[in-house]
């Protein structure tokens, strides 16, 4: 699994014109993609990583802030740019596979006490933030021990 993490002073995703999703406070943007040879292991490995992050101002974590998490599903993030003009996606996991360990990691943050909103899978999502710093991260569960 691959994350970007984005630290946000508020963010939201619409779907054909209706909110789906929305924090109104400091907290977390997530970006969450899946290839295929990702398992639950990973994401509640990633879920584990996240909540203990410190990157929230005054270095703080969500748990110790409480701060509130938006996990969108984008299968481009295994998008392969690197020969041609056209992306390969390739990489990215099938939603079949997908589908269930993006459920599996908000599942997870949830578990571990995060407040969590989230886009919709497979919809064509319009994504709005104000990055806070700006401030991103990138995780992938491979490079996780």
């Amino acid at each position: 699994m691959k994350l970007v993490i984005q630290r946000v002073t508020e963010a939201s995703v619409t779907v054909e014109e209706r909110t789906v999703g929305r924090i109104d406070e400091p907290g977390l943007l997530i970006l969450v993609g899946v290839t295929h040879t990702d398992t639950d292991a990973d994401a509640a490995k990633l879920a584990r990583k996240v909540l203990g992050l410190r990157i929230l101002n005054d270095e703080k974590s969500v748990l110790d802030t409480g701060a509130p998490v938006l996990v969108v599903s984008q299968f481009t993030l295994y998008g392969d740019a690197r020969k041609g003009r056209r992306p390969s996606w390739s990489l990215a996991s099938g939603r079949a596979h997908s589908e269930p360990l993006v459920d599996a990691f908000v599942t997870a943050l949830r578990e571990g006490g995060a407040h969590v909103e989230t886009g919709e899978f497979g919809a064509m999502m319009k994504v709005a933030s104000v990055n806070d710093g700006p401030f991103t991260v990138l995780l992938e569960s491979a490079d996780l021990a």
